[in-house]
């Protein structure tokens, strides 16, 4: 395992962090608690020593798992999560206020409760879970953050972006406020190339990439036959003609696979470790199978310039959360 520095906060964290949103269950219907618990064991095994996880995955139960499994082994790992918005509205909507979505007394209860899910006295990193740059002048929530801090249950602070909105974060990035951004960044998705990761370089801000396999599409094994469960949120993100249009765009990626990436996953990671500005990727991993494979990319071999250059013509302007 490779590690890398996490902006300003300056943690080593490995180049593949875990995404622990599958394991909470909720809207992963096919998540397995012993499964889980085994692809945690095996992460950290691995190398894995960043864990981003929310108070809403599960209503809190993927923090549980994972608090479990860390009181188990007495080791020390690198702990994320996100407070979820007081409103339920992901992403955050323009024209709400702070006091309807993260008001004070939340902010704090919030990390209180993923204190205790996760059996631990100060959290690595907190983060909101959606963020509206409407909120950036609201005294109220950077006061909070600072009382965290200075009480010792927090020791950094992020935000995590709205789905494909990498440019709402441009001011909060700019003025110091924020020690990390966590945010969507994939083969299809490159939108945070354009002016978020030059800021975060400019600004030491550590950056987080979510979602490098599109929720699945990027691992070559959504079919026109792919179903899911009618509660799993995969049902309704690959709804209607969506499946058609993933196969036909995976399709065209194929002819890249072979000497610098034997798989589709592989080619996605690979892509997402090629940017600088990037500390730390993070799949979601449910079993030791995924685990395995995701970790195996972190080996110091970069994608050439030749093929980050074909790569481009890929990129697609989308959003399947609506």
């Amino acid at each position: 395992m490779q590690y890398r520095v996490l902006g300003r906060t300056q943690y080593r964290v490995s180049e593949i962090g875990f995404g622990a949103w599958g394991i909470g269950g909720g809207l992963w219907q096919d998540s397995d608690d012993q499964a889980s618990r085994k692809a945690l064991h095996a992460a950290i095994d691995a190398g894995v020593n960043f864990i981003d996880t929310a108070l809403a995955y599960g209503q809190g139960h993927s923090e549980q798992l994972i608090g479990t499994v860390l009181q188990e082994r007495g080791e020390r790992v690198l702990l994320a999560t996100k407070i979820p918005p007081m409103n339920r509205r992901w992403p955050a909507q323009k024209g709400t206020s702070l006091n309807e979505v993260f008001p004070s007394e939340y902010i704090v209860r919030c990390t209180e409760d993923s204190l205790q899910n996760l059996r631990v006295d100060c959290l690595d990193l907190q983060q909101l879970h959606v963020w509206n740059d409407e909120w950036f002048d609201e005294d109220e929530l950077w006061e909070t953050v600072e009382l965290l801090k200075a009480d010792g249950k927090i020791r950094f602070f992020g935000v995590s972006i709205n789905d494909h909105e990498p440019n709402s974060a441009l001011q909060v990035v700019s003025s110091g406020r924020v020690d990390t951004i966590q945010v969507i960044y994939n083969i299809f998705d490159r939108s945070p190339e354009d002016r978020l990761f030059p800021l975060c370089l400019q600004h030491n801000v550590g950056v987080i990439a979510r979602v490098p396999f599109d929720e699945g599409a990027l691992t070559g094994h959504i079919t026109l036959d792919t179903s899911f469960p009618e509660n799993d949120f995969r049902a309704r993100y690959f709804r209607g003609e969506r499946k058609r249009q993933v196969v036909e765009r995976v399709e065209k990626l194929r002819r890249f696979i072979g000497g610098e990436a034997v798989g589709l996953p592989e080619l996605a990671l690979r892509f997402c470790l090629h940017n600088r500005a990037v500390g730390t990727v993070i799949p979601g991993m449910r079993t030791v199978e995924h685990v395995h494979a995701n970790c195996s990319v972190s080996d110091g071999r970069m994608l050439s310039a030749g093929l980050l250059s074909s790569l481009r013509e890929h990129r697609w302007e989308k959003n399947f959360y609506h």
